[in-house]
């Protein structure tokens, strides 16, 4: 799978287990809601700054955003 669709997949997951929507993750992460639906629908290429601010606002380390499969 392409790793924008699975960083994607990984920050939906997590995001809708907090019970957030993509505009209060937006807000914890300092992101624009359109930049997160961009990045959930695997259409944007974020950068590792990015990636870092998400993997903060949702309480993981980066790498499990783009780690493959839900036993991480």
């Amino acid at each position: 799978m392409d790793i924008r669709r699975q960083l994607g997949r990984n920050v939906r997951r997590l995001r809708e287990a907090k019970g957030w929507s993509q505009e209060a993750l937006g807000f914890e992460a300092e992101l624009h809601r359109t930049y997160i639906s961009g990045i959930e629908r695997g259409v944007r290429n974020p950068t590792v700054t990015i990636v870092a601010k998400l993997a903060t606002a949702l309480g993981v380390p980066p790498a499990r955003l783009l780690a493959s499969g839900r036993g991480h």
